[in-house]
């Protein structure tokens, strides 16, 4: 049996991202999508996904970055000078294993970010984070641990088979995610011990930002048994804050509503839905 969940990524980001997640809900093959709580556009989400309860929604925490849910004021080793997340991940990742404080700070952020999804009235589909940062040994701790009391019960695993990539693409040399790969496996045992449900395999690693059409028809046509997730970063244009330089918003979007994509997935036998219909 083929599940499919297939999710947009960065929901509040901004109304054009917003505007792709509707339209390829509606009108293409978007089953889900991952609310940033504190993006500048969040209380559009909100809304958008009231408006439609068959779009499954998550949490997508920010910890680098981004907005903060708490003051900036409450967590200055998690900050830069203008309030946002700092950048410089691998520095941000080794201050949480070296400074007591940074990880209080990150904890009360993370549990902050589940009190703002909550409040939202929507169902907690499942989590996941901005750059995958989740996987972090120490993030993932305090994730399992404040999730489980606001009823978290899936979350996303970052691995990807380079094998479905050269069959959906022949020819190509798909980047492995080798720099994340010892910390995901290490989640997916700790989510399993959890009783989370993760899926067998995550799609868009490799081509994230670059997930057209092509692409993401021969992914579906390839698609193994099991479940899968295929995450994509949909917008109707670029050009808004926070962006991803380089990414190919429009194109993405496009994915989600090509026909040739609604075939492959009907003639994949896949059974569509959010985490929460596979539980």
């Amino acid at each position: 049996m083929k599940h499919l969940v297939v999710t947009a990524d960065d929901f509040g980001l901004s109304l054009e991202v917003n505007d792709a997640v509707e339209q390829a809900h509606r009108n293409g093959i978007l089953t889900a999508a991952s609310l940033m709580v504190s993006a500048p556009a969040a209380a559009d989400a909100i809304a958008r996904a009231h408006r439609l309860p068959s779009l499954r929604v998550g949490l997508h925490l920010v910890m680098v970055e981004a907005w903060p849910t708490l003051p900036p004021a409450e967590l200055p080793d998690l900050v830069d000078r203008d309030g946002l997340f700092r950048r410089d991940m691998g520095r941000l990742g080794l201050d949480l294993a070296l400074k007591p404080a940074a990880r209080r700070q990150l904890a009360a952020e993370i549990a902050a970010q589940f009190e703002a999804y909550a409040s939202t009235g929507l169902p907690l589909d499942h989590v996941n984070a901005h750059k995958h940062f989740h996987v972090h040994p120490l993030i993932a701790g305090r994730v399992l641990a404040i999730g489980r009391g606001f009823g978290m019960r899936a979350i996303r695993v970052p691995r990807e088979p380079r094998a479905v990539l050269r069959a959906a693409e022949p020819g190509c040399n798909p980047k492995a995610a080798t720099d994340i790969a010892p910390w995901a496996a290490m989640l997916a045992v700790r989510a399993r011990q959890a009783g989370l449900l993760i899926p067998d395999r995550t799609l868009g690693l490799a081509w994230s930002g670059a997930m057209n059409p092509a692409r993401v028809a021969g992914l579906l046509r390839h698609l193994p048994d099991g479940l899968t997730e295929l995450y994509t970063h949909p917008a109707t244009a670029g050009g808004f804050p926070g962006e991803a330089p380089g990414y190919a918003y429009a194109a993405e979007r496009d994915a989600l509503i090509s026909l040739e994509a609604m075939a492959a997935t009907k003639a994949a036998g896949a059974v569509k839905g959010g985490f929460s219909d596979f539980l």
